[in-house]
């Protein structure tokens, strides 16, 4: 799968109908970090989150940004770094996963799905980051 640089955010949501059309909502984070502004028209891509697809961590991204690496962007953060993020997803040991820029994948110990925290980046690969907790959000 190729991930275009274009791609503003990522985010799980749910088709429903609505007055006999279909809405995706968009999460208030991406309006809130200025990934994406009321009113502007956006291509939307959508994924299969079947119960065959895979964990984050083994979903083929890092054989994409593997295939990049020398050439293409470089990880959106640093070590060090601290962000508020939410946690989308859990790994196979149990770890939360969080995405940000381009899809790019965050582990954070100690979390659960759902959970909106400030973490700080305490290791940053080409694929992936690993981050710990700083402050849990209300």
């Amino acid at each position: 799968m190729e991930i275009s640089e274009k791609l503003l955010c990522l985010f799980s949501a749910d088709v429903r109908e609505e007055n006999g059309e279909y809405v995706v909502d968009v999460p208030d984070r991406e309006i809130e970090t200025g990934s994406l502004e009321p009113g502007e028209t956006y291509r939307v891509a959508l994924i299969s989150r079947s119960s065959t697809d895979s964990t984050p961590e083994s979903d083929g991204s890092a054989d994409i940004s593997a295939s990049r690496a020398d050439d293409g962007p470089q990880p959106p953060v640093e070590p060090g770094e601290m962000r508020y993020v939410e946690i989308e997803d859990l790994g196979k040991q149990g770890d939360g996963i969080a995405r940000v820029e381009r899809g790019y994948v965050i582990i954070v110990p100690g979390t659960e799905v759902g959970e909106r925290v400030k973490i700080e980046i305490t290791e940053v690969k080409s694929n992936f980051a690993v981050a710990e907790v700083v402050e849990e959000s209300p």
